[in-house]
């Protein structure tokens, strides 16, 4: 037997569903050579079906490029990106059951020489060392004690040009223009419910207690910007395309991620 065709032999199906089994809950509800790792999720075929609306909207051809998927959960945005031809992927989280997940659908699919997976948080960008030509922040966001910190290292670390981006929002969807400065006595302004708003749960949401922090739209908008992302274009709910811009008030000196210290004495 080949190399290629022990690659994409079968696995056979009653040896599969019992390694999904062994590795449930699954988030990412993907279909592995006939079986769905979650059959009974919550909104059916996801993130298969949301992507579909919005894949559209990216690049198809990946070839040369290399993809960096923080958060991978099970792996379903990066082996979607490698089959856009991406030449290398590198998915990242924190959780090693997901890690695993990850890890058996790739071998399912065929892609386990082609994907690599590490346990790194998305505050240790800085140490892969490497920035990337797309970089996929979904459903990830609003799981931080410290969101717009998050965003800051990506920028300053990983992106090197597309930011593709999800967050859940709640509240106003609209976006309501802003002036660039306020007086101090503006009060008003700050109870109109399409201001940038980031709602904060310091319990529970949705039975997760790592939702920490939900924006509505305009604030989504304004954090991306605000680490120097500008939005090429709203491509569906919640989900952005984003390209590297440069960041507000940089003349000013560092990001506040990275705040100026004192010489030691």
């Amino acid at each position: 037997m080949t190399a290629a065709e022990a690659k994409l032999r079968a696995v056979p199906r009653t040896d599969l569903e019992e390694r999904i089994d062994a590795l449930a809950p699954w988030f990412h509800n993907i279909n592995l050579k006939g079986v769905w790792t979650a059959p009974d999720h919550f909104l059916g075929d996801y993130p298969g079906a949301k992507f579909k609306r919005f894949a559209p909207h990216l690049p198809k051809d990946l070839s040369g490029k290399t993809v960096l998927d923080i958060g991978c959960n099970a792996g379903f945005y990066s082996i979607e990106m490698k089959r856009r031809g991406a030449s290398r992927v590198l998915g990242i989280d924190s959780d090693d059951r997901y890690l695993a997940q990850a890890r058996l659908a790739t071998e399912v699919l065929g892609y386990d020489d082609d994907i690599e997976f590490a346990k790194l948080d998305v505050y240790d960008v800085g140490a892969i060392g490497e920035k990337f030509d797309l970089v996929i922040f979904m459903g990830v966001l609003y799981h931080l004690r410290h969101p717009l910190l998050a965003l800051d290292l990506i920028r300053e670390h990983a992106a090197r040009d597309m930011l593709l981006f999800q967050s859940m929002q709640r509240g106003s969807k609209f976006v309501l223009e802003l002036e660039e400065d306020y007086e101090f006595a503006e009060e008003a302004i700050f109870f109109e419910s399409s201001f940038p708003k980031l709602h904060f749960v310091e319990r529970e949401y949705s039975n997760d207690w790592t939702n920490w922090w939900v924006p509505n739209r305009a604030c989504t908008e304004a954090m991306l910007r605000s680490a120097g992302f500008t939005i090429d274009k709203r491509i569906e709910e919640e989900v952005y395309l984003c390209r590297v811009a440069d960041r507000p008030y940089a003349k000013f000196g560092p990001a506040a991620v990275y705040p100026a210290r004192e010489a030691a004495r």
